[in-house]
């Protein structure tokens, strides 16, 4: 680990985009395993970025799953406006979870400090 806590950084957000393109479940618990083993005395840089990463993949799950199987439930599955409606904002919200994630992630190479945008907490 670099003693200005980048690769921790740059672990992290990559383990957020990955929690959201390609391994979902899987990289979520290896990010949350990252954030319990170092987050007490990581360097501010990586404490920053996991803290950030861990509560981004938290909302990520509350925004993406249940709001679209709300959505069809009380449309029926039945209903291609409930389809619509949920498709459209599943597509939407990911795509604005996963441009976030970019830039947190452009963010820890360049060993900046980071906070997501709405989600991020203080």
């Amino acid at each position: 680990m670099a003693s200005n806590g980048k690769v921790l950084a740059v672990a992290a957000e990559a383990l957020f985009l990955s929690n959201l393109l390609i391994l979902p479940f899987l990289s979520f618990l290896i990010l949350l395993m990252l954030h319990y083993r170092y987050s007490r005395f990581a360097p501010a840089l990586a404490t920053n970025h996991l803290r950030q990463s861990v509560g981004a993949s938290v909302w990520a799950g509350v925004l993406l799953l249940p709001i679209p199987l709300l959505t069809l439930t009380i449309t029926g599955t039945e209903s291609p406006m409930g389809w619509t409606v949920s498709i459209l904002y599943f597509v939407v919200c990911h795509a604005a979870l996963v441009l976030a994630g970019a830039l947190g992630l452009a963010r820890a190479m360049a060993g900046k400090p980071y906070r997501y945008p709405l989600i991020g907490g203080a």
